[in-house]
């Protein structure tokens, strides 16, 4: 079965990437995620229904941007109703995001690789061809399993819209 390519969608430093799997579109049901999280875990997007849920994916949490991104998430859950849940989503392995995680004290989120599997990144558009990691963005999920809101960051440096993302959510309890 051919895999569908999205060109022109996301770059590194200006450079042309190719995403790999089916792009998510508001207003559609979001599909099913089977991640592990930091104990090896399987974690499930149906574990959070009824829930408004924040995806935040990120290449790898080894580098600066996704540090960031990962920090600023788990500083801005402090302020969100417990309506709402933020899962992060990699392709780093579960060690890595444990150790991240304890030496920062990220304790507000719930961080999962798609490392084993790779089903997110295919199921919603996120997987980069060239080296096989997560494209960095966010998507808003409702209590009802629909996705409302969708950014795939232009560029692998860029840091998604932390506030856009939080108001959408926000929108939705």
């Amino acid at each position: 079965m051919a895999v569908t390519e999205t060109k022109n969608l996301f770059f590194s430093k200006g450079n042309p990437l190719t995403l790999l799997g089916n792009q998510i579109s508001p207003g559609q049901k979001a599909p099913e995620i089977v991640a592990l999280d930091t104990t090896m875990k399987e974690v499930k997007l149906s574990d959070f229904y009824g829930k408004v849920v924040i995806l935040s994916v990120f290449p790898s949490v080894d580098t600066g941007v996704c540090a960031t991104q990962t920090r600023t998430f788990n500083k801005k859950a402090t302020d969100l109703s417990s309506d709402v849940t933020i899962l992060t989503l990699s392709k780093d392995l579960p060690f890595a995001l444990g150790r991240f995680c304890a030496a920062e004290g990220i304790k507000n989120i719930h961080t999962l690789s798609d490392y084993k599997y790779s089903a997110f990144g295919l199921d919603y558009g996120f997987l980069i061809k060239e080296n096989m990691l997560l494209a960095r963005g966010v998507v808003v999920i409702d209590k009802e399993g629909i996705i409302r809101y969708k950014q795939i960051t232009r560029d692998i440096t860029d840091e998604p819209d932390y506030d856009k993302a939080i108001s959408e959510a926000e929108k939705l309890i």
